[in-house]
């Protein structure tokens, strides 16, 4: 990356930890300034980060000494603080989804394109060892040809481990925009975008009760479906069905398994970098894990954002903004479908990622692949 390159980090809430633990050991990377809505967290944060600076957001997005913006504030803000960072030239790499609705979300990729910026989102977890070793399986016919394909999340809520969980039961919330985008990338690398969405939805309870920190007992009401289930069919034919839900306790269902013509591979969870992908073969009595064999070993929060960094003319962002809006726009077309009661056609699509070699904890603290 030549000289360090210049991060400015807008919102300070429980996720960026995780991100500036990432970024403050890189050295192509040097996190120049700190902005949050709450100045005490952002002047906590640039003490703990030598050479950065505790700023408006407004003096962030328009500071010298930032080139890239990321933007870790609640879904509701991600459009807003993207076409401000992108207004000054800057590039921006977002947590997901993009914006909390379709509509922004094209709106930061027209505006990045006019401005000959960069926009990349979350996640990254599935750039990990996790589902790149599954997606190898795939690619080297493990399984022949995919049939179908099944997805599952289930949670009682967030609510019951974040102490300020609001957002989660708000516009751009919920456990499709929330969770969905982990399922969503990691079907993308799998089996290719999505062509059209079938969906249901339901909202089964009016409020919910924060478990833990110092608004615990408090009621937050409910504004978005909490149980989300639908059929994505994929561009290549094949067929994946979808659940995503903040109403159940627990479930035995893989996070994905992937079903070919001659086996089933059994995918980690996508919100995880690592875990152990499993294959079943057509004939065999058991279920065999298979070694890693490619993804970023001993990923955390942030990586995407030096594999955006570290992108050229040979290979584009793996973590970019066109797979971004094309996993943001299944997710509202699903939401819609379910409202509806149709099927409903894609208008994006989006490049399969190039696939990540397997690569060392040492090799990506130096440079991504």
């Amino acid at each position: 990356m030549g000289d360090a390159h210049r991060v400015g980090v807008v919102g300070l809430g429980v996720i960026s930890r995780a991100y500036l633990d990432t970024l403050a050991g890189h050295p192509g990377v040097r996190v120049t300034a700190v902005a949050d809505l709450d100045a005490s967290r952002s002047a906590a944060a640039a003490a703990e980060l030598p050479g950065a600076r505790a700023l408006s957001v407004e003096e962030l997005l328009s500071s010298p000494d930032v080139d890239t913006v990321l933007n870790l504030t609640t879904p509701a803000a991600h459009a807003g603080i993207a076409l401000g960072a992108i207004r000054h030239g800057k590039n921006v790499y977002g947590e997901k989804p993009l914006a909390a609705d379709l509509e922004d979300a094209r709106s930061v990729l027209e505006a990045a394109a006019r401005a000959g910026t960069g926009v990349g989102c979350a996640p990254d977890t599935v750039l990990g060892t996790g589902v790149q070793t599954a997606r190898a399986a795939v690619e080297a016919g493990s399984i022949g040809r995919p049939q179908f394909a099944s997805a599952v999340m289930v949670t009682p809520g967030h609510e019951r481990w974040h102490p300020h969980p609001d957002f989660y039961y708000t516009a751009g919330g919920g456990p499709l925009l929330d969770m969905g985008p982990y399922y969503l990338s990691s079907l993308v690398h799998l089996l290719g975008p999505v062509r059209a969405v079938t969906g249901a939805a339901g909202r089964l309870r009016a409020e919910r009760v924060i478990g833990s920190g110092p608004r615990a007992g408090e009621h937050i009401p409910v504004e978005v479906d909490s149980h989300v289930s639908g059929v994505l069919e994929h561009v290549n034919g094949t067929l994946t069905t979808l659940t995503t839900s903040f109403d159940g306790v627990a479930t035995t269902a893989a996070p994905i398994e992937v079903h070919g013509e001659s086996g089933t591979l059994s995918v980690p969870d996508p919100n995880r970098f690592d875990g152990e992908v499993r294959l079943h073969a057509l004939g065999d009595t058991r279920w065999r894990a298979l070694p890693v064999s490619a993804g970023y070993a001993d990923g955390s929060r942030g990586l995407g954002l030096l594999d955006f960094l570290t992108a050229d003319a040979s290979r584009a962002p793996r973590a970019d903004g066109e797979l971004a809006l094309h996993v943001l726009e299944t997710m509202t077309a699903l939401l819609c479908s379910a409202a509806e009661g149709r099927r409903i056609e894609l208008t994006t699509s989006a490049r399969v990622p190039a696939p990540v070699p397997l690569t060392s904890a040492e090799q990506w603290h130096g440079r991504p692949a």
